[in-house]
């Protein structure tokens, strides 16, 4: 497989094409080299758009999706990100490419362990990893943006209070197989707003999913 040409190709004929035009993200998306980041026998097909499977019932977002991610975060030099999922470390080294810090949290301690190991081998050492079961805590402080890469049922607003003003959340809400990506941008302390993106369906955030809701 030719990496170079696999990878402009991911860029140009995938995530380009699904209408992320910014030129920041797609020169991340084209110096991170994603084939570092896919499990073992998975090399190729790190530059597909397909999700990739890891551990624990867990895969890697689409490129597309990544990419929208990226692009709707709007982030500057000067933000501190909050990583919601750590996976396989990728989005956390595209993450670092565009802002000033990166904390990135998983619930799998094998996650954490792999995704650093990722991280080193394409020297990227600005990401801070931490074992931490999301639905239960969060970092004790407030982010310029937050990615949440895992599914939620419902809206759920401890998120938001993670951000600082003009803070910028991306979270995909909702059940399969129609789930909603979502930018929200919060303003002041009970003052947000929420945008619809576009539909897709990822893997819920582990203790995310509740029990079924019976009526009679």
């Amino acid at each position: 497989m030719n990496i170079d040409f696999a990878r402009q190709q991911m860029v140009q004929q995938q995530v380009r094409a699904w209408d992320v035009l910014d030129a920041n993200i797609l020169d991340v998306l084209t110096s991170v080299p994603r084939e570092q980041f896919v499990p073992p026998g998975f090399e190729a097909l790190a530059f597909a758009d397909t999700e990739i499977p890891l551990q624990h019932g867990q895969s890697m977002m689409t490129p597309t999706v990544e990419g929208r991610l990226l692009q709707a975060l709007a982030l500057s030099k000067s933000d501190d990100v909050l990583e919601v999922g750590t996976g396989s470390g990728f989005l956390s080294a595209c993450l670092a490419r565009l802002a000033n810090s990166v904390t990135s949290i998983d619930i799998y301690a094998d996650f954490v362990k792999n995704a650093a190991a990722n991280l080193e081998g394409a020297g990227i050492d600005d990401v801070d990893l931490l074992q931490m079961d999301a639905m239960q805590e969060l970092p004790a402080r407030l982010f310029d943006a937050i990615a949440v890469t895992g599914s939620i049922q419902d809206f759920d607003p401890r998120f938001v209070m993670s951000l600082k003003p003009d803070g910028r959340l991306f979270v995909i809400v909702g059940n399969a197989p129609v789930m909603d990506a979502r930018i929200v941008h919060r303003f002041a302390d009970n003052d947000w707003r929420t945008e619809s993106l576009f539909e897709t369906e990822v893997a819920p955030l582990v203790n995310a999913v509740g029990p079924p809701q019976f009526s009679f």
